[in-house]
Order: C-alpha cells, then structure tokens, then sequence
C-alpha cells in the first residue's frame, strides 16, 4: 500500500473516498485506485453487501475486490443489507429476522476475508428508511441486538468497529446505544453531513463534531470520532464551494474523514434511481473523467494546496467598488504569465482565471504572487464553469482569453472535450461579456492550424528544411488564406475563432483574434504536444532524446513572447480600428526555423547535439508554416524585436538556471540579450 505523498503538517485526520461498487464493476474498480494514487489517499470506506453474498456473484466478487483494494488502501468495510429472504419483509432494508445471523456473516467475512481489513463499519445510515426501514423496528431493538451482537463478535475476532452515523447527528439515539450496550464495543462513532443538501440545516463540522463529543464524555465513552461520508455537489458548477466544503472536513475534529466520491454519475433517460439532480454531481472528476477544481488542486500540491486556495481573497472586487482588472482566462500558462507580469509591472490589477490543469503553472502563480503582490488577483475554476466567469468578467476593463485544450493529440484521444473547453469555453466567455452593460474588449489567440495541413503548398528542399516553390509565399501565409480545420483541436479552435469574429459583427463586441504560429519564452512548461521550443531545450538539458516527427525538415517561424506581449498591448490600444478582424501573428519570415536547424542551434549553445529519434508524420502536420504578419504590422507598426537565435539562447538559459521543482526566477528579455551581447 502507498503512503500519502503529502504529509499532513496539521496532525489534521487521515483522509479517504467513499465509493459502493456491484458486482462486475472491475474497470471502476481501477479507476477509483487510480484517482486514490493521484490524491495520495490510503483509506477507503466501501460496501460489502449481505445481500449480495447471497446471489450467485457475491462470494466470486468480493474474494477479488477485498484483496484488489487492499493492495493500495487502508480498507474500511461497511457491512449492510439484509437479504429479503432473511428479513422480516422481503427487502434489503428490513431488519432480519434473526439478528445473530448479520454477526454470523461478518464472522465467515472476517474468515475469509479478515487479513485485508483491519476495521468495520456495522450498517449504514440506519436513520434512512432506503437503508433501514425503522418503521419495522419502532423502538431500535433488533437493530441494537443485530449490531451489538456483532460488534462484540467482531472484537473477540480482533477487528475494530465503527459505529454507523445518522445523518443529521442524534445525540439521543447515541444515548440509547450506550443505554443498551452497543457503545462497550464500539471503537469509532461516525457522522455524516452534506452542506448545500436541502433536508437539514448545516450546523458546521465544529458545531457538529462538538455535540457528539460533548454527548460522548457525558456518557463516559472516549472512541474516535470519524466522518464516515460527507461531499459537495456541483450541480450547479459551485466548484470553489466544493473545494471549501472539503477542507472545512478535513479541519474538522475528528480522527478520518471519507469524502463522496471519485466521480460524477452518467444519467440515462429511464434512470430514476436518484430523486435528487445534486446526487449525480457529487464527483471530484466530472462523468468523463475530466478533473473539477478540488481534484486538480489537491492532486497536485496535497491537502495544503486546496486549503491555500480556499484561503484566498476574493478575486473579483464587488459590484460599484470602482476597481477595475485585466482579465486573462488561461493566465497561469506561460504566455498569460508574461503578459500579466507585464500588466502588474505598470500598475494594472489583473485577475489571472485558470483551473491549473497544465503541469507547472502553479509555479507561475507563486512566482507572480511573489513578485507583484496584491494585484494579482486569481480564480481558480474551468472556463466551463458559467457562474465563475460570469463574477469574473464584472469589473473587468479588458480580457485576453487564452484559456484552451491546447494539443492536437489530446484532441484525438478526446475530441468531445477538446470542444466542450474551446468552443463552449468560449461561447460562455462572450456571452457573459455579451451581458454587461459596458461590454470589454476582448483578444482571443487562435491557431495557425485553422488553416488545415496546408497540403496543396507546392515545397522544395534544400539541405535544411522546406520552402515554397511560389515566391509570393515566401512571405508567408497570409490572412486571405481559406480556412481548412483540421484534427478535432483545429476545429475547435477554428469554431471558437469564428464565433469571436461574429459576435464582433453581429453584437458590435469589440473583438480581435490572433491566429498564432510558435510562440516561445520564459516561463513555458513545453512538452512534445504544445510548446517544443522549450521541449527540445528540456530534453537537451536532461540529456534524453528528442523525436522528431516526419522528416525534421518542416519550418516554423518563431516569436518571443515578450514580442508577443507587445502585439497584444497594441491590438487592445487599436482595439476600435482592429475589431472584428483576425491577423496572423508569429516571427515572419526573419524569424523561420526548421526542427533540424533548432538542433543546430541547440548543439551550439549547449556544447552536444541531443540524441534524435524519427517517428512518422502525425495527423494534420504543416510541414511549412510562416505568419505573414504585414497586416498588423502596417495597423499598429509592430514588428518582433528578438530573433530566433537570440531568443532561443535566452530560453536556454533561463531554463538551465531554473529549478524544475522550485519557483522560477526569470529575466526579462531586455536584461538577456545585454548579457548575450558583447561588453
């Protein structure tokens, strides 16, 4: 079993997940283990059905996964479920007619099965008739007969008990249990507790945990005091509530907290299993496996993180506050980093809107923090989430929307993703913007892929690279050029592009794209997918081998970021004689480069070729792309400042001095070339 890769500083409680499973639910099984490896968690609070032992699967399905679980977690069997035709009424929530017959059956599990367990939990929710109907039981004495029965049994067997929790607490029914002896062998009382459910009023986890620790000194028992379930439902996109309702019980005065549950539920048309729509929404993964906010960020820096993401100020000011922000969705990517540096640095307050699903921008944000101090303002929360953006818009004088699915491969394994994030991103983006009164302007960066895989390009090759056979292209792809979507990613950012351009025409947004080539800087986590200029200087500084796919020969032309921030300050500054329009922006033709030559450059710089391995043409590959960038430039007189040898050495040796697992320092563009220059 793995032991949990962020350790509590707080001595706070050990922290586990709540998931049923039936029988035949291997590949769920898998998938509950695999989120528990990414959270850490080693505890696992799960039913095992009497009910199910009965049927023809229960004693093949149980021998697999009490010993599957067990191999990773901590497992905590919850024992419930009469079988109907043990019970006084033929249903799973009757009392059984013999109550020794529930502690016979955790005895022939604890046989079986008693070396994967140390614990148990007798029943479930005994105050909901679904789980015990009461109303066959008026006065509690079979139930109280049933579970002392067992819980004493399951002591002589060496395990430990948990008691079951009602929910809301009732410290009169705990009296009862203590009046009738269940509580002499009972190890750990539990609770349970929904904040956001319509039934009850939420008292609090400290209100709550007070009252049964108060009602238990009274009666002068000292068991652990557990929180056997509790969740949050985003139903209605409340992820940041999700992610407060956590560590509200994980700040709890208890000893284990389980939380409910992995994963959203999928709902068919003829399913009514769940009366309540919040039930379906309980997930720290949304149904397609997709991470919500507590998932991402607990997944990445452990319980501390999500606590210091919850701590955080508000990041909108409030309505008729009179502060106005700059708004970038996506702004702890590498790209929104840099240019929200460069909005602090001037004075702007800026509210960086990101779900910090991209490895290592976390580190971005702590390096702005660090940097620029309360005029960072962050959201945390998926560009898909309506109510977030809809605060984080208001008040905003300008917003750049980089916000993204950002890899065509990623698009291929997941196309319906890929346009959930890009085109339902940003048709939520522009109708909140749509809404205000005062609409802001808005820059939206496209992609040179909405051009498709430029096929028809008649291309020669010299020794290097590809070029054009047809001397007009040779200065570059122009905007007049057809769109042709390729791969599900250019598509949807194609899409996204389009409606961009028309809510500009056809709502008078005031609006411009960037169809951008190969951008490239400091703060830039690159992988094979999205950002290879950086990739290849990783790998180069790792010493492990690059794959080139294709020939090595297609060309690219490339573009600082600093420059790129540049463009965008103009295009906003224009905004009214630019809007509607889409330009294409990179290093144009002084700045193009094939993969081959990057390698060139990289042995230069860093004293050894890297090892190379070839891998064929992937979907959609440009084998040449340079921006023909004349028209802004002839709209604003922008043009790139840092070539590409220059830029790329910069990027080097940033990227040598920067610690992969520490807050990146950086240096400015201008303060890099002094230093590559001659003194």
């Amino acid at each position: 079993m793995t032991t949990h890769p962020f350790p509590r500083e707080d001595g706070g409680p050990r922290i586990g997940l709540v998931e049923w499973f039936r029988p035949g639910e291997f590949e769920r099984v898998e998938s509950v283990l695999a989120a528990a490896r990414a959270l850490g968690v080693t505890e696992l609070r799960t039913a095992v059905s009497w009910a199910e032992w009965f049927t023809s699967e229960g004693d093949g399905w149980y021998a697999w996964l009490l010993p599957a679980l067990a191999k990773e977690v901590n497992v905590l069997p919850c024992f419930l479920y009469t079988p109907p035709c043990l019970g006084v009424v033929p249903k799973f929530s009757s009392p059984p007619q013999t109550p020794k017959a529930y502690a016979d059956f955790i005895d022939v599990i604890i046989t079986r099965f008693g070396k994967h367990f140390e614990w148990l939990e007798l029943w479930n929710r005994p105050d909901d008739l679904n789980e015990w109907d009461a109303r066959l039981d008026p006065e509690w004495r079979v139930f109280s007969e049933m579970i002392g029965g067992a819980a004493y049994w399951a002591r002589t067997r060496g395990k430990k008990t948990v008691l079951p929790a009602l929910w809301p607490s009732n410290t009169g029914w705990l009296r009862m249990m203590q009046e009738r002896g269940v509580l002499n062998y009972i190890d750990a009382v539990g609770m349970q507790g929904f904040p956001g459910a319509p039934e009850f009023a939420w008292k609090g986890w400290k209100a709550e945990a007070a009252a049964i620790r108060g009602a238990l000194d009274r009666m002068g028992h000292k068991p652990e005091l557990w929180i056997t379930a509790t969740g949050f439902p985003t139903w209605r996109d409340d992820e940041k509530a999700q992610a407060k309702a956590f560590v509200d019980a994980v700040s709890a005065p208890v000893e284990r907290v389980y939380w409910k549950e992995t994963q959203d539920s999928e709902r068919s048309a003829t399913d009514t299993f769940h009366s309540d729509e919040r039930e379906y929404h309980y997930g720290l993964q949304r149904a397609d496996g997709s991470p919500k906010l507590l998932f991402s960020v607990w997944s990445k820096g452990g319980v501390e993180a999500v606590r210091k993401a919850v701590r955080q100020k508000p990041s909108v000011p409030l309505a008729g506050s009179g502060q106005r922000h700059v708004l970038i969705t996506g702004g702890a990517g590498f790209i929104g980093t840099n240019l929200a540096s460069r909005l602090l640095s001037s004075g702007k307050s800026v509210l960086v809107y990101d779900d910090l699903s991209r490895p290592g921008v976390e580190r971005n944000l702590a390096w702005l923090r660090e940097a620029h101090g309360e005029r960072l303002r962050v959201e945390i929360a998926d560009i898909r989430n309506r109510q977030t953006l809809k605060t984080a818009v208001r008040g905003a004088e300008r917003v750049f929307h980089f916000a993204a699915q950002v890899a065509v491969t990623t698009s291929l394994v997941d196309p319906l993703l890929d346009f959930e994030v890009n085109v339902g991103g940003t048709l939520n983006l522009l109708e909140e913007i749509r809404a205000l009164e005062s609409p802001p302007p808005l820059l939206f960066t496209s992609t040179n892929k909405v051009y498709g895989s430029l096929a028809d390009l008649a291309l020669e090759k010299n020794r290097t690279r590809y070029q054009p056979l047809e001397a007009g292209l040779r200065s570059g792809v122009s905007e007049e050029r057809p769109l042709d979507f390729h791969s599900p990613y250019g598509c949807s950012k194609g899409a996204a592009d389009q409606y961009v351009l028309d809510y500009a025409r056809t709502f008078g947004l005031s609006a411009v794209v960037f169809r951008m080539s190969c951008i490239y800087g400091f703060h830039q986590m690159g992988t094979e997918d999205q950002g290879w200029v950086a990739h290849f200087l990783l790998r180069a500084l790792a010493g492990k081998p690059i794959v080139l796919y294709g020939d090595g020969m297609q060309v690219r032309d490339l573009l600082f970021v600093d420059d790129l921030v540049d463009a965008f300050l103009l295009a906003h500054a224009n905004i009214h004689t630019l809007s509607g329009q889409a330009f294409n922006i990179g290093g144009g033709l002084g700045n193009t480069i094939s993969l081959i030559e990057l390698l060139d450059i990289i042995a230069e710089i860093h004293g050894a070729r890297p090892e190379v391995r070839m891998e064929p043409w992937r979907c959609a590959d440009q084998r040449y792309y340079v921006s023909d960038t004349r028209r802004f430039k002839a709209a604003t007189g922008w043009s790139p400042k840092v070539n590409a040898r220059q830029g790329v050495e910069l990027l080097y040796r940033w990227l040598a001095k920067t610690p992969r697992v520490s807050v990146p320092q950086t240096l400015s563009a201008a303060e890099g070339m002094h230093a590559l220059l001659p003194h």
